[in-house]
């Protein structure tokens, strides 16, 4: 029911959308995260992240049950990479079932925003001329 993945390598975004398929499902929404290549007007090279990660993995365990119970989903899963992307590679795909779609819609919403804000997962973006940690919520 709850697949939940921090990765070295590149995050499959079909593997998550496979694990979320069941016969009685109405509704799949599935959310992947891309590095873009500029932030506030300035040109970003790479991202790099870093992650805690027996907590991260604990921590996204507990946001992919509570959204299981709050939005009676059928699967969900968390993929989250750490290391250095480059531009247009992914770092986070989350997919998620039920049987109606706008709960899965709240549900894929509620996943990354809580993700964002409370597992221990860092970015670091380089830029042009510089670097800077950027904070979990903008």
């Amino acid at each position: 029911m709850i697949d939940i993945q921090l990765l070295h390598k590149p995050l499959s975004e079909q593997e998550c959308l496979d694990f979320v398929k069941t016969p009685d499902t109405g509704g799949i929404v599935v959310f992947v995260g891309t590095v873009r290549n500029q932030t506030k007007g300035k040109t970003v090279v790479r991202l790099d992240f870093e992650a805690y990660e027996p907590m991260a993995i604990s921590e996204m365990r507990k946001i992919a049950e509570q959204a299981v119970e709050q939005f009676s989903l059928k699967k969900i899963s968390v993929h989250h990479r750490v290391g250095t992307l480059a531009i247009g590679e992914v770092p986070v795909v989350i997919a998620v079932s039920s049987a109606h779609r706008k709960a899965a819609f709240d549900a894929c919403e509620f996943v990354i925003d809580t993700l964002k804000e409370t597992v221990p997962i860092w970015k670091k973006e380089i830029f042009e001329d510089g670097e800077v940690w950027v904070s979990a919520t903008p």
